[in-house]
């Protein structure tokens, strides 16, 4: 049987090969033998389309999948039609002479279906068979010749010249086979009685019944005949007709009568006593949907029918009479099943072209639906629309698909995906309607760029910064995704003092994070700005570019250091005290600088050690050091300060000097490091410039008021003769009666005579000097004028702190000047008149 398969197979192959009928609007059809191997070529769909082979991957080239198994392929790379799926013909189109399976194949760009049927051409690949190896019939004795027996028909699945063509009984004396046409498919094999049977003689007869069909090779199926010669009921039950024609509703219900048959036997008795039964070639289905009452002969319905599943059920009812040596007879019920709407329509997406690029333009494809109804007529008839107000429509202008596309521009960042519900319902009564819903991806294109959550950052960093730690981080958004939303962060290049901006920040291109290059020194660099640009890695890149302030804070990292007075070696300092200086007496001034700013470089003054504690005190503002009594005689001759300057910082930061005090009897100048307190002419301001200018011009004012006091106390020089000495001695020229107690402060501050001078700004230089000459009387010392409340009398006066004046105000002469000293009632009239425009002065410039 394989070998005749196989030949078969073969020739067909050889034979038809694959030919193709034509291409009528579109439509192409091949025809193939079933049973082809998997892999056989069925054509060259690419050649009968006339497409370019290079076309098929590129406008991506296939069969539309549908609800049935898929038989066929497509090979892109030769555009070959070929099996897939094993092809039995009798199981997909059963008896039907025309077996056509039909497919569609669909191209995009632009979007096209073509529909394709291949014909299953039918191969003998079965023999006829009978329902059962063996018949076996009571025939009686009294039988008469030409008695007929219907014996149950043979059945070939195969159709036309493979199917059922002939019956052959082999040669026997007492019988002959007669063929008779039971509808116009079928044909039933009668068993003929040529003579009468001799029981005596024979009481069994075996027949050979053969079933041909004309296929090629030709194929055969055999049954055996047994017949039991009996004494004899002599009639058979009579069918009123052979086939008989019932019509159904598909939901009729459990027990509905399909049809009452009715047979006659003209026998007596139990001769005449028919029973209905199947025949043994009734399916198991029928048998499950239908029931036969054997001694009514009414078949009603047992199962549920379903049109859509069959339409058609062939029922095989015999009848037999319970005499002896009965002889059955046949009918065929046909039960025609007819639809009714009870099908609601069946929607399936055949094609889903998702994700949909947004930037798609309108009547783009996105789905090929199928929208199919089991019922038939009008039940079955389908229109779908699209549910909601969505960018989307149905096209039905294909005869087998429904279209779904956009109808107007897509914006992923607005909506990414839709659920598109396909609304679809049949036109029977009352209409049944079907859902499906869609989901369609909308696809993201670089179409927005990153950008940053405000137009200008700013970073505090403090100074002396750890190197490589972090200083900022920002963050960009991009409504895009994947990709296109992936950032990467730069720094453009600039310059800072001079330097690249890289060897002072960098930025970690993922992140956003601005890293530090160096430490930084807020007293070399406030601030620098840097411009951060982000770019995402869409194609084409999209960027956005910010400015990022960097603001170094200050932090406490440098200690005051101690600028004046200088030591002389170490850290110690000698300075000379008179024993006659009165409380309040100026005895030197510490000044400090500290490099930071705010806080940071607020200095305060305090004694941290003193040989006598009750001595001398510090200003802890600005750094004077003045007496606090007078100086005993039992003090010691050395006194000991250790003065510290402190900052405000957090944690503050300090510096220590110590300064040796030496307590001598004479009139010795105490004074502080030279070098320390030379001036800084680059520290003028604006402010110091006009006092100074102003100064000078009421010092010319000053100067002529002394020459005319000069000249009127010259008239009277014999009026104050006698007590020139005295005003020598009390008045001028001791120490301890200089104004206010000051001593001075710098032997830096050395200026011509004749002058004003005031400086601001630098807390060694607040100081007024007035100089003047006369050839009277040279003295080479310090000016030390009287204090400005003392009687001509030169009562001695001990300043107090709250007086300005003598705060702000240290009154010296040029070393080696010869200097006149005047103790008149005009001289101290004009000194107090003096003093008001001076401290208005002062306070004008904010010394």
């Amino acid at each position: 049987m394989r070998e005749n398969k196989r030949f078969w197979l073969l020739r067909w192959s050889l034979l038809y090969c694959v030919y193709v009928f034509g291409q009528i609007s579109g439509e192409i059809r091949y025809s193939i033998p079933e049973e082809l191997q998997l892999g056989a070529f069925v054509g060259n769909i690419a050649d009968d389309l006339g497409l370019d082979l290079q076309e098929l991957k590129a406008r991506s080239f296939r069969i539309v999948p549908g609800h049935k198994k898929q038989y066929f392929d497509i090979n892109l790379n030769n555009g070959n039609l070929f099996v897939k799926e094993n092809i039995d013909r009798e199981n997909l189109c059963g008896p039907s002479a025309t077996c056509l399976l039909s497919l569609e194949t669909v191209m995009e760009n632009p979007f096209r279906l073509h529909d394709v049927e291949v014909e299953i051409l039918d191969v003998n690949d079965n023999a006829p068979t009978f329902p059962k190896n063996q018949f076996r019939l009571e025939i009686s004795e009294a039988a008469a010749p030409g008695t007929r027996y219907p014996l149950e028909s043979a059945h070939d699945p195969d159709v036309g010249s493979n199917s059922l063509q002939s019956y052959q009984l082999l040669t026997d004396e007492n019988f002959v086979l007669n063929v008779e046409s039971r509808n116009a498919n079928e044909n039933m094999p009668v068993l003929v009685l040529k003579r009468s049977l001799d029981r005596e003689a024979v009481s069994h007869h075996r027949l050979v019944l053969i079933a041909k069909d004309a296929g090629v090779p030709e194929r055969s199926g055999t049954a055996q005949i047994t017949i039991s010669v009996q004494d004899a009921n002599d009639n058979t039950p009579v069918f009123a007709k052979p086939v008989y024609n019932v019509s159904l509703l598909e939901n009729v219900s459990k027990g509905t009568l399909v049809y009452k048959l009715n047979a006659t036997d003209l026998d007596d008795g139990s001769n005449g006593e028919i029973l209905y039964s199947f025949t043994s070639h009734t399916s198991v289905r029928v048998r499950e949907l239908f029931s036969l009452d054997s001694k009514t002969g009414e078949i009603r319905i047992r199962g549920n029918l379903n049109y859509e599943e069959n339409n058609l059920f062939e029922i095989n009812v015999q009848a037999m009479d319970n005499g002896p040596s009965a002889v059955p007879a046949y009918c065929h019920v046909l039960v025609h099943v007819l639809d009714i709407n009870d099908n609601a329509p069946e929607v399936t997406v055949a094609t889903l072209f998702s994700p949909v690029p947004e930037d798609s333009v309108p009547g783009t494809v996105v789905a090929l639906i199928s929208a199919t109804d089991k019922d038939s007529g009008e039940n079955g008839r389908v229109e779908c629309q699209v549910t909601e107000n969505l960018p989307f429509e149905l096209d039905s202008s294909s005869k087998k698909y429904l279209t779904l596309r956009t109808k107007q521009i897509l914006d992923r960042e607005n909506v990414s995906r839709y659920e598109v519900a396909v609304l679809c319902s049949d036109s029977g009564s009352p209409p049944l309607t079907s859902k499906k819903a869609i989901l369609v991806e909308v696809a993201d294109i670089n179409d927005n760029a990153p950008r940053f959550s405000q137009p200008l950052y700013t970073a505090y960093v403090t100074e002396n910064n750890v190197i490589g730690s972090s200083i900022f981080s920002m963050t960009a958004f991009d409504p895009d995704l994947n990709q296109n939303s992936r950032l990467n962060y730069s720094i453009q290049r600039t310059q800072v003092q001079s330097e690249s901006i890289f060897s002072y920040v960098q930025i970690n291109s993922e992140k956003g994070t601005i890293i530090s290059q160096k430490s930084f020194d807020y007293e070399r660099l406030k601030n620098f700005q840097i411009q951060v640009q982000v770019r995402d890695s869409g194609v084409p890149s999209l960027s956005s570019t910010v400015s990022v302030e960097v603001v170094i804070l200050d932090q406490n990292d440098n200690a005051p250091v101690i600028v004046h007075p200088l030591p002389d070696y170490g850290s110690v300092v000698t300075e000379t005290v008179s024993r006659f200086a009165e409380p309040g007496y100026l005895v030197a001034k510490v000044s400090a600088t500290d490099a930071d700013s705010g806080q940071n470089a607020r200095l305060s003054y305090q004694v941290l050690q003193s040989t006598d504690p009750g001595l001398f005190t510090i200003s802890p503002d600005t750094g004077e050091i003045w007496t606090i009594r007078g100086i005993r005689g039992t003090d010691a001759t050395k006194q000991r300060l250790v003065i510290g300057a402190k900052d405000n910082g957090s944690p503050p930061l300090s510096a220590t000097m110590t300064i040796i005090l030496s307590l001598t009897d004479g009139d010795t100048e105490m004074l502080s490091d030279v070098s320390s307190l030379s001036e800084d002419r680059g520290s003028f301001n604006d402010a110091s410039l006009y006092l100074v200018i102003s100064l000078g011009m009421v010092s010319s004012l000053f100067l002529v008021v002394l020459i005319v006091l000069a000249i009127q106390v010259h008239k009277n020089r014999n009026r104050f003769g006698a007590h020139v000495g005295y005003l020598d001695t009390c008045c001028c020229f001791e120490d301890r009666y200089s104004l206010n107690g000051i001593q001075k402060a710098s032997r830096n501050l050395e200026l011509g005579p004749n002058y004003v001078e005031v400086f601001g700004g630098d807390p060694l230089s607040q100081s007024f000097r007035y100089d003047t000459c006369s050839a009277s009387s040279t003295v080479k010392r310090d000016t030390k004028f009287p204090d400005i409340y003392r009687s001509s009398a030169c009562k001695k006066h001990v300043p107090t702190g709250n007086d300005e004046f003598l705060h702000n105000s240290r009154i010296r002469s040029s070393e080696n000047s010869e200097v006149t000293y005047i103790c008149e009632e005009n001289i101290l009239s004009f000194f107090l008149v003096f003093q008001a425009p001076v401290e208005s002065l002062q306070r004008n410039a904010g010394l």
